[in-house]
């Protein structure tokens, strides 16, 4: 997840309470990083968070749940492409589940294309296995050709 607008440590740290209330229990949270935006030009950078959860919810259900999430976090979806944006959260992975529609993809379909993912989930499940490509997030990591800066976010900066 991750966001650049307004305080984006805040929206972080409310995405993972309401994630916890709303969604399950929490398992595992990565670092914060802080990133260039990718796919646009704006100034202020991301800050990006990788949160693993526990969860009853199926796919879909957990889908329209993130989305309230993200609507309660001030979250405006146009149709005009990346824009800066409060919060964003993605469903990465769901167990080694693979989907395919219109209207949901998992694994998360750029995710391996995308540092700003893929430092934070080595981070935190260096050893997990991509159910498509069967290689870690390690290896992922290593071999991304995403040049886009990610650094770890040092709070009170």
């Amino acid at each position: 997840m991750g966001g650049n607008v307004g305080d984006r440590m805040d929206y972080l740290c409310r995405s993972v309470d309401l994630l916890r209330n709303e969604v399950g229990q929490i398992a595992g949270i990565s670092a914060v990083y802080e990133s260039e935006p990718w796919g646009f030009d704006d100034p202020q950078w991301f800050l990006n968070q990788v949160v693993a959860v526990e969860t009853n919810l199926r796919p879909f259900v957990l889908l329209e749940c993130i989305q309230r999430i993200e609507q309660t976090l001030g979250r405006l979806r146009t149709h005009c492409g990346y824009q800066p944006r409060t919060i964003d959260i993605d469903i990465l992975l769901y167990g080694n589940h693979i989907i395919n529609t219109s209207k949901l993809v998992i694994p998360h379909l750029r995710m391996t294309e995308r540092m700003f993912v893929l430092q934070p989930i080595a981070e935190l499940a260096p050893d997990m296995e991509h159910p498509v490509l069967r290689r870690t997030m390690k290896y992922l990591k290593e071999h991304c050709t995403d040049r886009k800066q990610v650094k770890l976010y040092e709070l009170g900066l």
